[in-house]
């Protein structure tokens, strides 16, 4: 298929009807009509049919959008890096982010560097673990920061400092003067609120709970840990949480404490093998390692 060709086919798909992606592409309808009915001869199948009058794709079209969606997003990463180096802005950056570096560590790390950079654009999504990952794989994303450890032969992983777990509690759910460190026994017995994700740091929580032989009273479980935090600030029950979800949850009524011993994970940067970060993004990259390093010292 020709550019030409992708570009009628996908807005086709995406209008529902040749007139809409005519007009959209500012050319007459049957200039479209004629390039589609080309297009589905010279690859041998139907791409639409209609059904009760309306335009409707085929098993096989819905299998072309996708490789054809990944064109057209990657055409507009071009057009505005291409603005950008043409405006002297310097770059883009498309960055994904579990929710919990997404609640501090990532904005402020991104504020710091565009008032280095002023010209210099995001795209940022927050996503859970596994989401994270396949934004790089399917290229939606170029850098991803994430929890560790990860291996995987697509991937390079940048290790830019460590977390740890933290039990997140309301007052006078573990006693008047909690210690400065618990143990993981302080679970035992007391409602507690699970998160349903998956992913390197619910792993570790995981087997910690095995080694310890240690059976919880999960009465909750939600999809992210963010979701814990007005449970617990409500005494539905304790949470165990990373220290950056547990940092921005602080207020009067609720309390964290990490664990006896450590339960550390890294964090990680992380891209395709085969796609390594820019200079620019390299430079974006030191801002996070530094700003983790504060985060985590307490600032």
């Amino acid at each position: 298929m020709r550019l030409r060709q992708i570009e009628i086919f996908y807005a086709v798909y995406r209008a529902g009807s040749i007139s809409a992606a005519a007009r959209e592409l500012n050319v007459s309808q049957p200039s479209v009509s004629k390039m589609l009915k080309h297009t589905e001869d010279q690859l041998g199948f139907l791409l639409f049919t209609r059904v009760k009058g309306r335009l409707t794709p085929t098993d096989e079209a819905h299998a072309l959008y996708r490789e054809v969606k990944e064109v057209f997003e990657r055409l507009g990463s071009l057009k505005q890096t291409a603005g950008n180096l043409r405006a002297r802005k310097g770059g883009h950056i498309r960055l994904a982010v579990l929710p919990a570096l997404g609640l501090g560590v990532a904005p402020e790390a991104i504020a710091r560097f565009r008032r280095a950079n002023p010209g210099v654009t995001f795209d940022v999504q927050t996503l859970h673990h596994d989401a994270v990952l396949r934004a790089l794989y399917e290229r939606e994303a170029d850098l991803a920061l994430a929890f560790g450890p990860l291996e995987h032969p697509r991937l390079s992983t940048l290790h830019l400092g460590w977390g740890e777990l933290r039990l997140l509690f309301s007052e006078g759910q573990i006693g008047s003067a909690p210690p400065d460190r618990v143990d993981m026994s302080v679970l035992a017995g007391k409602d507690y609120i699970g998160s349903g994700s998956t992913g390197p740091v619910s792993d570790i929580f995981a087997a910690e709970l095995e080694r310890h032989e240690l059976a919880v009273q999960e009465v909750i479980t939600v999809g992210t840990y963010y979701m814990a935090v007005p449970l617990v600030r409500l005494a539905v029950g304790m949470a165990v949480v990373d220290e950056f979800t547990a940092r921005s949850a602080l207020a009067a009524d609720l309390e964290s404490r990490p664990f006896e011993p450590a339960l550390r994970f890294g964090v990680h940067c992380i891209h395709l093998a085969d796609r390594p970060p820019s200079h620019l993004t390299r430079s974006f990259i030191e801002v996070l390692r530094h700003r983790l390093m504060e985060r985590t010292a307490g600032s």
